[in-house]
């Protein structure tokens, strides 16, 4: 009878002495790690894994990137240059864009993006791409880990495969878990070292592996039963804020047909010490995470013949708020007799969110192109971003003065950074569209504001 049952090419006494190999590397300190992807997820955690005493190897294959880290510079918000420079001075942290470095490493962490098609369904290119890299330089005995966010399955139905079509076996010859990456651009409070890490693996020994090794790098390790149950932890984190928000944005709509102050009920609701989350309108999602994440959710589900109906529902809700937004730009506008056509529409801030550079997947791009298609006249400021790309261009941000904001028919705030001195800007401008209640402190010139 022919066995067709995968077997090791190594003896169980040998797969015993590589865990035990690894523990103890982990355990003190000598194992190298590898980053694959050094954007906003890899470079912090590249950061802290150099900080715990690791030798870290940052791979990306953007040799720009590369370049403008061995230059002791960063181009994420959450990571200082002079951090940079310490650490790649120090040679605590080597960058570099040659993939067969991975043969070095004994834990790998894959940190790609993970972005949306045009259809809205899941690009997981990169990660497969990442999983080619690792399987061309595998070697018994690394643990391999994969942090970007994706659908439940990925780790154990894309990368296993790909990983084990080298001969090699999951749990036995090497290793394999998923570890979401929680990280939220901007927050001072919760970083990668003192937010709780959620860990799985594809077998009770990788399980046990990514728990030790994330145990030496951050504050907290909560370890679940599955690769797939983590990946899922990470896509209600993201779904509970999309329908949360999506539910206020309702609500907002609802209370602007009623003449009722959105922000008063929701502050007022907010007093509850039970029962009540504080979520807050706005002009749309952004960012690498909210408005794309339940995406994963839903699409995986369609393939099970389940239509998620919550997320699809609070998906269409939050893509309709820049038009919403651009709706009240108008009615600002006929205040003074004036069409989209020609108004000059100033946009304060274009940024996903406030005291940050990224612009991905910003309610502000859809706001400008709506204005643009109406035939208005765009300038926009930013402390955070000098330069934005659009489809008809490039905009440089314009220095934010008394003579910007008095020749502008409208100032419209759609990130409220806290560098922005919003007395001055309601003070000196005709009108002002406030969609984040930005100027809920500005007590003179009230009746030139509308918010969302």
């Amino acid at each position: 009878m022919v066995d067709l049952m995968i077997r090791s090419p190594y003896s169980t006494l040998e797969q015993t002495d590589l865990r035990s190999a690894l523990e103890r590397k982990i355990k003190e300190r000598k194992a190298v790690v590898a980053i694959l992807g050094l954007g906003y997820v890899g470079l912090p955690l590249a950061m802290v894994c150099s900080q715990a005493g690791f030798r870290v190897v940052g791979i990306d294959s953007s040799e720009k990137k590369i370049d403008i880290l061995t230059a002791g510079k960063s181009d994420v918000d959450d990571v200082t240059d002079e951090e940079v420079k310490e650490f790649i001075a120090g040679g605590k942290i080597l960058p570099t864009s040659d993939f067969s470095r991975l043969k070095e490493a004994d834990c790998i962490a894959i940190c790609v993006p993970t972005p949306l098609n045009k259809t809205k369904d899941p690009d997981v290119s990169f990660i497969l791409s990442a999983a080619e890299e690792i399987k061309n330089n595998l070697r018994k005995g690394q643990l391999v880990i994969l942090e970007s966010t994706t659908y439940p399955g990925t780790t154990e139905e894309l990368i296993r495969p790909i990983l084990e079509s080298t001969g090699m076996k999951a749990g036995e010859d090497f290793y394999l878990a998923f570890s979401p990456e929680r990280i939220d651009p901007g927050n001072d409070q919760y970083t990668t070292k003192n937010t709780p890490k959620i860990v799985g693996g594809v077998d009770p020994v990788s399980t046990k592996l990514v728990t030790l090794f994330y145990r030496q790098v951050v504050n907290g390790v909560v370890t679940v039963s599955s690769s797939q149950s983590a990946e899922m932890v990470k896509l209600l984190e993201n779904t509970f804020r999309s329908v949360n928000i999506a539910l206020v944005n309702e609500v907002a709509l609802m209370c602007d047909r009623l003449g009722i102050d959105v922000w008063e009920v929701i502050d007022a609701a907010a007093t509850k010490p039970f029962g009540f989350l504080k979520f807050y309108p706005g002009p749309g999602l952004g960012g690498h995470c909210i408005p794309i994440d339940p995406h994963y959710l839903s699409w995986k589900l369609r393939s099970l013949n389940y239509y998620a109906r919550f997320i699809e529902l609070a998906g269409d809700i939050n893509s309709h708020m820049p038009a919403y937004v651009v709706e009240k730009i108008g009615t600002a506008l006929n205040r003074h007799t004036k069409s989209y056509k020609g108004a000059k529409i100033l946009i304060l801030g274009v940024s996903y969110k406030k005291d940050i550079s990224d612009v991905r997947e910003s309610p502000a791009l859809d706001i400008i192109k709506l204005l643009d298609d109406q035939g208005a006249k765009i300038t926009y400021n930013d402390p955070h971003v000098p330069k934005l790309k659009l489809d008809r261009g490039v905009l440089k941000s314009v220095k934010l003065t008394k003579t910007v904001l008095n020749r502008s028919d409208c100032a419209v705030i759609v990130a409220d950074h806290s560098r922005y001195d919003y007395d001055f800007i309601v003070r000196e401008s005709k009108l002002v569209v406030d969609t984040r209640n930005a100027t809920k402190a500005v007590k003179i010139g009230r009746n030139k504001i509308i918010k969302l």
